[in-house]
């Protein structure tokens, strides 16, 4: 069994975007509660300062070649021993090749998504899924259900000061909705810009994000003439700024397994509209804390758009159901209390 004082390495090879707005909270929180913690980053990560106060950091050029990987195992190894860890969490299937393979040691891989194979967990103890169709997806792999734990996400989103609107081109009588994500095609926000010509000339589109499909967002912005009614923000570490200035949150993923981007509209008390996407339909009831609509119905989504823009006291009515929600079943109290009772209880192989 973990000590009953654990000391976790996390290890984390993403880039930027919700995933890692997620994993800053929860070292942070973790901190708070006295837990000792270092990480495995690649190289100048823009978000390690927000947790170098309160872990340690590792940086490696984590290779895939099979010499490479046998020298950072080696590597990680010697530096969990100096360190005395006896958890271990990674935070993506490709990470998770790196765990070890050590009884002394609880091995956790942190599932925001869908694995296409368990191939990467050989050496997990638990596979920690942010969402109940996570788990039930890693089951029909042939994962234990007894090795598997839901826990999902909080948010340390917050109300604070607003940006200016004026910074945006933005004035104060236009409905602003957010689009925030990476800029790719799971994402769906080519849907997001169509729907603009469903809501009246009042809705201004901010898309908040960078990827690979910003160039042909662009130019389809552009074939419809909606070049006054976009603006690209680019990436920030910090989105509340944005949230806080916007009147609504638009989710228009294809294909979305939790959507962190809801937890912290909720936070921002700002009413939010997605599509029926896996993690949005799990967290929104439709009307009720939320707005939903069918995947890739241009119409349906700007229909939703407009009734957000035309009725503010549905807005509000939404915002206070999903206070409620947040304050229960996402609060940060209860997920960092979730995973201390995992990192305590857990048995090791």
């Amino acid at each position: 069994m973990v000590d009953s004082s654990p000391r976790v390495s996390h290890i984390h090879l993403g880039i930027k975007g919700g995933a890692e707005r997620f994993f800053v909270n929860l070292v942070r929180a973790l901190a708070e509660r006295g837990i000792a913690q270092q990480a495995f980053l690649f190289p100048d990560r823009v978000w390690k300062d927000q947790i170098s106060d309160v872990c340690s950091i590792h940086e490696f050029g984590f290779s895939r070649s099979h010499i490479a990987r046998f020298f950072i195992n080696q590597r990680i190894s010697r530096i969990n021993k100096n360190f005395g860890a006896n958890v271990m969490m990674s935070w993506m299937p490709q990470a998770s090749r790196w765990l070890p393979d050590d009884p002394n040691i609880l091995t956790l891989a942190r599932l925001g998504d869908y694995p296409e194979k368990l191939d990467y967990f050989v050496n997990c103890d638990y596979l920690v899924c942010n969402t109940p169709d996570i788990a039930k997806s890693v089951a029909e792999l042939g994962w234990l259900s007894e090795r598997t734990r839901v826990i999902s996400n909080f948010t340390d989103a917050r109300i604070g000061p607003s940006v200016q609107r004026s910074q945006m081109s933005t004035s104060e009588d236009e409905f602003v909705i957010l689009g925030m994500g990476r800029l790719v095609k799971r994402k769906g926000f080519d849907t997001l810009i169509d729907a603009l010509g469903h809501t009246s000339e009042r809705v201004i589109l901010w898309l908040m994000g960078e990827g690979e499909e910003e160039a042909a967002l662009r130019q389809m912005i552009e074939e419809r003439g909606l070049e006054a009614r976009v603006r690209f923000l680019g990436w920030t570490l910090d989105p509340s700024p944005y949230l806080a200035a916007a009147d609504a949150l638009c989710i228009p993923s294809r294909h979305e397994p939790l959507g962190n981007v809801v937890l912290e509209a909720w936070a921002c008390k700002k009413p939010v509209v997605a599509t029926m996407s896996e993690g949005p339909k799990w967290l929104i009831e439709d009307q009720k804390n939320g707005l939903l609509v069918p995947i890739d119905d241009t119409a349906a989504l700007g229909h939703a758009i407009e009734r957000l823009c035309r009725e503010p006291e549905l807005a509000s009515y939404l915002v206070s159901n999903a206070q409620h929600k947040l304050n229960t079943s996402h609060s940060r109290e209860a997920i960092a209390d979730a995973y201390l009772d995992l990192f305590s209880s857990g048995q090791t192989r």
